[in-house]
């Protein structure tokens, strides 16, 4: 049996947990207030207002009669109100109550009414004190989620057995069979924003890795089925698709407009031709993830069109619990690893016991003061108002990069470096809570070098998931600037080894590094160019028939013998411009524009 350290070490599947974790795995339920649980309360605050002891009398009258009485549960659940005076709805609300409360003494029927967050918390005896064990709630069906302590046994039907590293569908014709496919749970996934489309079918199954261990990393995911599309859809630089510009300002009549609208459709079409094919796979899927932002990317999947696939009423569909990057394959194998993947925190219990639940005579008071009052939304107070205008703001400023207004930012409004977005349970503040976080999720190397060496940002404090800022940096140079920043602050100032950060290193080895690798990469290319060459010389050996070679280098060559100078396109632009008039020059330039137009779309329309 592994020990509590091994355990801690690595996350786990969730569909293929530890035999010792599955058995001592219990719902964390959390702290319970009474009359918050009170399912029919706004109507006894609108129809009669009784004190606190008063209440209590009542409600212990009738639950020592629900539990005494030996009727059916049919008869239980049949209440009739009988008499009109506001004791009598009273006493009719208060006995429906106590009989919902006497359901609820079976654990498995605990209903939970709080405030979703995105992770469901669950402890075991395996994990150290104060440790508990994260699942995203997305992964359950809606009926799963509505009951909690009914989750574990929900866990435990849903383990899987793991298959050897073999072919997982052996077919001569390569093909996935719907047996296999009926045999297999599995989901599917989505991605779809800027011109850019992304879809697989992920197995639940796992598998073993060359060690012998099973995990949740990317590669030990099972793909059964994937496809990504990409189109020109999107306006370079000023952003937005052409379809949301021609609803905002009319239709342009520029040539890269009229392709843009041509591969908006095109990519539409070729997304709801895949969904077809994919019909059976999508039917079959145990949960649909999608992330589509806006109205055009989710016409494309939602219709209505005919033979539509998707549909918005669909209840195995939900979106991402976190934060996602541009919509590609490996962007999608990331999100299902995350989905999959158990997170194991540690949580303060100083921190816990800071926020007092009410009493049941401050519940009593502020439910009489509730009834003189319309029912609306709880207010925020002063302090939350201004932590969501701070929110805001550094969010904001965070992503546009403007490093010297962020800092300045901080310091007039007096704010800690580390500031704690609010609220803290949405998915977004969950995955990056404070400005260093954030900067490191967005790959921002000018912010996160900012933050550390001017702003004074701690690399230590770690997210919702417990992990550190340079944890969820996704890309070398982001990891890179952490590295630097140790080197230049020193080892004294911050828990460096805490933060996950490795050895610092100089600026000038950093530099030298990025050197080293882009000189590689080039090297890298051009002995791909040089082979691409040699293929196509093998391809076509046709002998040389005389004709003077042509090309941007043969031409160099030859206006260099013949003493010509070499003319940039815009000089060419102007010597045949040259004694036209402005008129004439405008619809020259326009013709011009119009040809390249169309030699564009049809070298698009050929490549289809």
């Amino acid at each position: 049996m592994e020990s509590k350290k091994e355990v801690i070490k690595r996350p786990f599947y969730v569909f293929n947990l530890p035999e010792q974790i599955l058995n001592t795995l219990t719902y964390n339920e959390g702290t319970k207030n009474d009359l918050s649980e009170y399912p029919y309360k706004d109507e006894l605050e609108k129809k009669v207002s009784i004190s606190c002891s008063e209440l209590d009398e009542q409600k212990d009258e009738f639950s020592e009669s629900m539990f005494d009485s030996n009727s059916s549960d049919s008869e239980q659940k049949t209440i009739k109100l009988e008499g009109k005076g506001p004791e009598k709805t009273l006493e009719a609300d208060i006995k429906l109550n106590n009989q919902m409360n006497s359901e609820s003494v079976h654990p498995d029927l605990d209903k939970k009414r709080t405030a979703k967050s995105p992770l469901i918390w669950f402890n075991t005896s395996i994990l150290p004190e104060n440790t508990y064990l994260g699942i995203y709630r997305a992964i359950f069906t809606n009926d799963n989620q509505e009951y909690g302590s009914l989750l574990v046994d929900v866990i435990k039907k849903k383990q899987l057995t793991p298959r050897s590293n073999a072919k997982i569908y052996p077919n001569p014709n390569n093909e996935i069979s719907s047996e296999d496919l009926n045999h297999d749970p599995h989901f599917f996934l989505c991605m779809i924003g800027g011109g850019h489309f992304a879809a697989t079918v992920v197995s639940l199954v796992p598998k073993y890795t060359q060690a012998k261990e099973i995990g949740p990393m990317v590669k030990e995911v099972t793909v059964i089925a994937h496809k990504t599309f990409h189109r020109y859809t999107t306006r370079r630089k000023q952003g937005g698709a052409q379809s949301a510009n021609d609803s905002a300002k009319g239709a342009a009549h520029s040539a890269g407009a009229g392709l843009r609208r041509y591969n908006e459709q095109a990519l539409r079409n070729e997304v709801r031709v895949l969904l077809q094919d994919w019909k059976e796979m999508i039917n079959s899927s145990e949960l649909i993830f999608i992330r589509a932002t806006g109205s055009s990317n989710r016409n494309t999947l939602f219709g209505p069109y005919d033979g539509q696939i998707l549909r918005q009423e669909d209840p195995r569909i939900r979106g991402f619990p976190f934060s996602t990057r541009r919509a590609t394959q490996t962007e999608l194998l990331r999100s299902f690893v995350e989905l999959t993947r158990t997170k194991i925190v540690k949580i303060d219990p100083l921190a816990t016991k800071a926020v007092k639940p009410k009493t049941s005579e401050e519940n009593c008071s502020s439910t009489s003061m509730k009834g003189k009052k319309s029912a609306t939304a709880p207010l925020l107070t002063e302090e939350e108002e201004i932590n969501l205008l701070h929110t805001s703001q550094i969010q904001a400023l965070i992503r546009r990069q403007r490093l010297p207004a962020l800092l300045t930012y901080l310091k007039s409004n007096l704010l800690s470096p580390d500031f704690r977005f609010y609220p803290p349970d949405i998915p977004q503040n969950f995955h990056a809570s404070s400005p260093l976080l954030l900067a490191s999720s967005l790959n921002s190397t000018l912010l996160v070098d900012g933050l550390l060496l001017k702003g004074g940002s701690d690399p230590s404090i770690k997210n919702g998931e417990g992990k550190t800022a340079f944890e969820i940096a996704g890309e070398r140079s982001t990891r890179q600037a952490f590295r630097v920043a140790r080197f230049e602050i020193g080892e004294e100032k911050w828990n460096w080894e805490q933060s996950g950060v490795p050895s610092g290193i100089s600026r000038n080895e950093a530099e030298a590094r990025d050197q080293t690798e882009k000189q590689e990469e080039e090297k890298k290319e051009e002995q791909r160019r040089k082979a691409e060459t040699e293929r196509l010389r093998k391809k076509d050996p046709s002998p040389n028939t005389g004709t003077p070679p042509i090309g941007k280098s043969a031409a160099r060559v030859r206006m260099a013998v013949t003493g010509q100078g070499l003319k940039s396109a815009q000089e060419k632009r102007e010597e045949e411009a040259k004694g036209l008039t402005p008129e004439m020059q405008m619809r020259l330039e326009r013709e011009r524009r119009a040809r390249a137009a169309e030699a564009r779309m049809k070298k698009v329309a050929d490549k289809n």
